[in-house]
């Protein structure tokens, strides 16, 4: 850890990123035996073909450790490096306590702060970012950033028009201060709670607490997604926070290498895509292979994008995401 406010000349950024991806893929053709859909069907509305399916042993914490673990190694750090966790997901290990502790107990990282960034659906991993960005700067904290989620665990398998959108996954990042960190240039984010209505889950809270009446009529893994809100929402919003960032950053979207935005479906990414003006070639898409992963997808995204050789030393990478809240988020990077 640095001292309080300082850290020297290194810029504040990444330094170590790692993904966990379950080992089953179910194709949209297996979603005929549960819902009346098909491949054709799905991959018009959303651009997926694939998505990763958690194993009946697997919980939310054993993804979240994963990568975690691998984000660690990548970085050459060991857990006792880790200065506090921020863990963003919307499908926790339990009610209570967060997620966070039972990642902190396992990973041995000592009795350092944690805690979960929950109910900010999509836009929760790069909510986090600025969180540890602010971490690191304010205290030198070395913060592990991990976004997880197990959607296809809580949702309705019956619901066609939401199922087929969602995979599982983790993703996590090491966030602090040293000379080989993908700087986080610029960040912003906002929320509008006037729209918490479009999407989101309702049973399970103090407003519609768990009864076996509405575990009956399946309400406790009812997704509410009002489509046309949510679309034109997430674009508009996507859009404008890639603007502001870029102007915090005073650099243009033609200054951009690659644009990795949350990957919700393909017609979200190909609107977003016209509304920044930028060529597809320059626009980072996985979504075909994964669904929609939640917090999950910008970290898997950024860390195949980086796999792939898709990012150069001194490219500019902007990250932009939505989720239910109404959430949103945009960080510029330097790598």
């Amino acid at each position: 850890m640095n001292p309080p406010g300082t850290h020297g000349s290194n810029p504040i950024g990444l330094l170590g990123l790692g993904i966990y991806l379950p080992e089953r893929v179910m194709t949209n053709d297996e979603w005929a035996q549960y819902v009346d859909t098909s491949d054709e069907w799905i991959v018009a509305r959303t651009g997926i073909r694939t998505r990763r399916i958690v194993g009946e042993e697997e919980s939310t914490a054993d993804l979240a450790l994963a990568a975690a673990q691998a984000a660690l190694a990548d970085g050459a750090f060991e857990p006792a490096d880790i200065d506090e966790i921020v863990l963003a997901t919307d499908t926790p290990e339990v009610f209570i306590p967060d997620t966070a502790a039972y990642v902190q107990a396992r990973l041995g990282v000592g009795h350092i702060p944690c805690y979960d960034l929950a109910g900010s659906g999509c836009a929760g991993f790069v909510l986090a970012l600025d969180i540890a960005r602010s971490r690191a700067l304010a205290d030198g904290r070395r913060v592990l950033v991990i976004g997880v989620e197990l959607l296809t665990r809580l949702m309705d398998w019956e619901d066609r028009n939401t199922c087929v959108l969602f995979g599982d996954a983790a993703g996590a990042a090491v966030v602090g201060a040293g000379p080989g960190a993908v700087e986080i240039v610029a960040a912003t984010a906002g929320t509008d709670g006037s729209k918490s209505d479009i999407l989101g889950v309702e049973a399970g809270g103090t407003r519609l607490p768990i009864t076996v009446e509405r575990v009956q009529q399946g309400l406790h893994k009812h997704v509410v997604m009002q489509g046309r809100k949510v679309f034109r929402e997430a674009v508009g919003r996507m859009s404008a926070a890639s603007h502001e960032v870029l102007a915090k950053a005073g650099v243009s979207i033609d200054d951009v290498a690659l644009v990795v935005p949350h990957q919700a479906n393909l017609r979200i990414l190909d609107a977003v895509t016209k509304r920044l003006g930028v060529i597809d070639e320059r626009v980072f898409v996985n979504v075909q292979e994964y669904g929609n992963t939640g917090s999950a997808s910008i970290p898997v995204a950024l860390w195949e994008a980086r796999e792939q050789g898709r990012i150069k030393p001194g490219d500019l990478v902007l990250l932009t995401a939505f989720g239910a809240g109404f959430h949103w988020a945009a960080v510029l990077l330097r790598f």
